[in-house]
C-alpha cells in the first residue's frame, strides 16, 4: 500500500510516529489483575520512578531490537506508562510496535506483573490511547541509528536500525499562518477528516474501545473535527510538521491502521478534500454555539456501519482483508450481544416490573 502511494504520488511517503500508553498492573493469588503497580499521578516523577526497574528492562531491550527510545512519562491511570521511540517510515514503525509489545509481555513474564494494552480495564481513569502522529514527506534516506549498540556489531538484523532522515515535510506550514499544514498536508487531512467514522472501526477496533469514548473527561475525542492543540477534537495539528489522529487505542493493528490512513489521505490528494476550518474552541462550547459536528461511532457495531459503507477505507484492507475484518470483527460484536454481563445481573437481577 505504502509503494503504491509513493509510486503515485510522486514519491510522497508517510511517516508515523505512535505513543502506545499501557497499564503495568499486580497480579493477585489467581494471576488476575490486583491494581496497578504505580498509583494514578499523571506525570508524576516518584510514580515514574517507581517503575523505573520495568521500563528500564523494556528499554535495554528495545535497543537492542532498534527502536531508538526518546521520551516516557507516566500517565494518570494505574500503573500506566507511555514509552516513545522516533518517528519512522510508517511501516517500520509499525514493526517497531508489534515489537514493543512483544517485548512489554516478556519483561512482565520476569517481574511477574501484567503488561495490560486493553483499551479500558478501569471506568474513572484515562484509557489506554495510542495516537498516531502522521506526516507526509518527499525525499530523504536511511540512515543507521545503533540506539546504543556497537555499529560493528549489531545484534539482529541491520534493516531493524534504519530509519529515514531528511527530506521535505509536506505538512510544514506554507503559508503566513505558522500553524496550518502546507497544500498536499491539508488535503490528506481533509481525506482523514472526510473517512473518520469509518477509520474509527479500525483505530477502535475492539468492544472495550468504546468504553473509552464514552468515559468523559479522560481526553478521548468523541467529535469528527480536527483543529490546533484541540484535544476535544478526533485529530489535531499536535507540533507544527505532523497531525495527531486521536481516535486509537492500544489495542490498534498498526498495519491496518497505516495502510487505511494512506487510502483515506490519497483520496484527500486525489479530490482537493477540505477539512473545514481548523476548531479552536472546546467542541462543546461550539456545539453549543450551534456548530453542527459529526460524532464518531460509539459502539464497534456502529462503527463496523460505517466502514461498510465507506468503500475509500475498504481500499486498505485489500484483497480478502476487508472481508476477513468485517466478518471476525462482527463476530465479537455479535458475542458481546449474546453475552450476560456483571451490569446485567446487578442493574435487573432483583427487579420487580
Amino acid at each position: 500500500m505504502h509503494q503504491a502511494f509513493q509510486d503515485k504520488h510522486d514519491g510522497l511517503s508517510l511517516r508515523m510516529g505512535t505513543e502506545p500508553e499501557m497499564m503495568w498492573l499486580k497480579k493477585d493469588e489467581n494471576g488476575k489483575p490486583n491494581g496497578g503497580y504505580s498509583n494514578p499521578y499523571c506525570y508524576h516523577i516518584d510514580q515514574f520512578e517507581s517503575l523505573r526497574p520495568v521500563y528500564m528492562k523494556v528499554m535495554e531491550y528495545s535497543r537492542k531490537m532498534g527502536l531508538d527510545m526518546i521520551q516516557g512519562d507516566h500517565e494518570d491511570a494505574p500503573g500506566q506508562l507511555e514509552l516513545n521511540w522516533m518517528f519512522d517510515d510508517v511501516l517500520r514503525n509499525a514493526d517497531r510496535l508489534t515489537t514493543y509489545r512483544q517485548i512489554c509481555a516478556q519483561v512482565a513474564r520476569e517481574f511477574g506483573i501484567i503488561a495490560c494494552f486493553m483499551s479500558k480495564p478501569f471506568m474513572g481513569v484515562s484509557a489506554n490511547g495510542c495516537h498516531h502522529n502522521m506526516s507526509l514527506w518527499r525525499g530523504g534516506e536511511d540512515k543507521m541509528r545503533p540506539t546504543g549498540n556497537d555499529p560493528d556489531n549489531l545484534p539482529g538484523l541491520p534493516h531493524n536500525y534504519m530509519y529515514v532522515s531528511g527530506g521535505d515535510n509536506t505538512f510544514m506550514p506554507d503559508g503566513d499562518d505558522v500553524q496550518m499544514p502546507g497544500k498536499a498536508g491539508l488535503a490528506a487531512i481533509g481525506g482523514i477528516v472526510h473517512h473518520l467514522r469509518a477509520l474509527t472501526a479500525v483505530g477502535s477496533s475492539t468492544v472495550n474501545s468504546y468504553r473509552r469514548l464514552w468515559d468523559t473527561g479522560f481526553w478521548a475525542p468523541v467529535f469528527a473535527d480536527w483543529g490546533f492543540q484541540n484535544r476535544t477534537t478526533g485529530l489535531r495539528v499536535s507540533a507544527p510538521g505532523r497531525f495527531e489522529y486521536r481516535s486509537v487505542d492500544s489495542m490498534v493493528n498498526p498495519y491496518l491502521m497505516g495502510s487505511t490512513i494512506l487510502a483515506a489521505a490519497d483520496d484527500g490528494i486525489d479530490n482537493s478534500l477540505d477539512p473545514g476550518e481548523p476548531e479552536e474552541r472546546n467542541i462543546y462550547e461550539a456545539i453549543q454555539a450551534g456548530k453542527q459536528v459529526k460524532k464518531l461511532p460509539m459502539t464497534l457495531g456502529e462503527a463496523l456501519e460505517a466502514l461498510a459503507e465507506d468503500k475509500v477505507v475498504q481500499r486498505g484492507m485489500p484483497g480478502e482483508m476487508y472481508r476477513l475484518y468485517h466478518q471476525y470483527k462482527h463476530d465479537e460484536w455479535e458475542r458481546f450481544n449474546h453475552t450476560v454481563t456483571e451490569w446485567d445481573v446487578e442493574t435487573y437481577l432483583d427487579c420487580l416490573p
